[in-house]
C-alpha cells in the first residue's frame, strides 16, 4: 500500500490545512488529564476526546469542571490503552488524530510540526515527536525494532546497566543531539503522535489483545508491512512526566508489560527464529522475575 505520485497528490491535499483532533486516554491520571488539555489547547488543538478507562480518582470530573466542551468516552472499565484510543478514533471525524497519554504536555508548536510532515511527506504515516522527562531530557521515543542479539543483550542488562550497547542500538542513541531534521525510525511511543485516521484504521488500530505496553511497537511494525513510513520529528517536543496511574499498580504494570512482550515476540518472530521462541519465553520469564525484585527492592510494598 506504498503511496504511488496519484495517490500522493491525493494525501497531500487531503491533510493539508486539516484539522486536528486529539484522543486522550485518561486513567486516574489525577490534576495531569487537566494539564494535558490545556497545553493541547494553548497549541491551538480545540477538538479534544477524552476516554475514560473507569477512574474513580475524580480527574475528569476535575477537568470537566474547566473543560465543559470536552468530548468523553466511557468505556465503563479500564479496557487497556490501545482498546481506549481505538474507542476515542472512532469517535472522532478528522484525518489527523493526535494520540496521547494524560501525563503529556505538549511544547508550542508540536502539533503544527508534526502535521507539517504527514502534509509535506505522502508516505509518512505516522509521526512521533521528542520527548522528554520531567526533568528535561531526552526520553528515547523513536527506537528499532531490536535484533534478537540486541532484544537478548537488553533483557539481560537494560533494567541494571542501561547504558549498555545493546539498549543504545534498541534505543537509538545517535538520535540524542539531533534536534532539527525528520527521521524515518522503526517504531516511536504511543504516549505520544500524529496519525492519519484512514492508515490507523487500514491496519484495524491497536491491536487490543496487548492490554498495555508494545502496542505501539505492534502498530508501527503494521504500518511499515503495509507501505506507510514511521518518522520521528525532534523539533516537536512534548514533556512526558509519565508514571502517575501506573505507580498506582507497580507489579500489575510490570505483568503486563512482560505479557505484552510475549505476545509481540510469537507474533513477530517468523522462519526458522520460531524455533527461538522457547528460548525467548525462558528469557522474559527470567526478567519478569528479576523486574518484580527490584521493583519491591525500590519500592518494598507498605503494610
Amino acid at each position: 500500500m506504498r503511496a504511488g505520485p496519484a495517490a500522493a497528490a491525493h494525501l497531500t491535499r487531503a491533510t493539508a490545512g486539516q484539522p486536528v483532533t486529539a484522543v486522550v486516554v485518561n486513567y486516574e491520571s489525577g490534576d495531569e488529564l487537566t494539564t494535558c488539555v490545556e497545553a493541547l489547547r494553548r497549541d491551538r488543538v480545540t477538538d479534544i476526546v477524552v476516554v475514560d478507562n473507569g477512574s474513580s480518582d475524580g480527574s475528569l470530573q476535575r477537568c470537566l469542571l474547566r473543560h465543559a466542551d470536552l468530548a468523553v468516552v466511557r468505556p465503563g472499565r479500564n479496557v487497556g490503552y490501545g482498546a481506549a484510543v481505538n474507542r476515542g478514533v472512532a469517535a472522532t471525524t478528522s484525518e489527523l488524530v493526535l494520540v496521547c497519554n494524560p501525563d503529556l504536555v505538549v511544547s508550542a508548536g508540536a502539533v503544527a510540526a508534526m502535521a507539517e510532515v504527514l502534509t509535506q511527506e505522502p508516505g509518512a504515516g505516522l509521526v512521533g515527536p521528542l520527548l522528554r522527562t520531567a526533568a528535561g531530557d531526552r526520553y528515547p521515543s523513536a527506537r528499532r525494532f531490536p535484533s534478537l542479539v540486541d532484544s537478548a543483550g537488553h533483557a539481560a542488562l537494560g533494567l541494571f546497566k542501561p547504558n549498555n550497547r545493546f539498549t543504545r542500538a534498541y534505543h537509538q542513541a545517535e538520535l540524542a543531539d539531533d534536534t532539527r531534521g525528520a527521521h524515518t525510525v522503526d517504531w516511536v511511543s504511543g504516549a505520544c503522535f500524529l496519525v492519519r485516521r484512514s492508515m490507523f484504521e487500514a491496519v484495524g488500530g491497536f491491536d487490543e489483545s496487548y492490554f498495555m505496553y508494545l502496542e505501539d511497537v505492534d502498530l508501527c511494525r503494521r504500518l511499515g508491512r503495509a507501505g506507510w513510513r514511521t518518522v520521528y520529528v525532534p523539533a516537536a517536543e512534548a514533556t512526558h512526566l509519565q508514571g502517575t496511574s501506573t505507580s498506582r499498580h507497580p507489579y500489575r504494570m510490570v505483568l503486563a508489560h512482560h505479557r505484552s512482550l510475549l505476545r509481540f515476540a510469537s507474533s513477530s518472530t517468523e522462519g526458522w527464529h520460531r524455533a527461538l521462541l522457547p528460548l525467548v519465553v525462558l528469557g522474559i520469564a527470567g526478567r519478569t522475575g528479576l523486574a518484580l525484585l527490584r521493583q519491591w527492592v525500590d519500592h518494598p510494598p507498605v503494610g
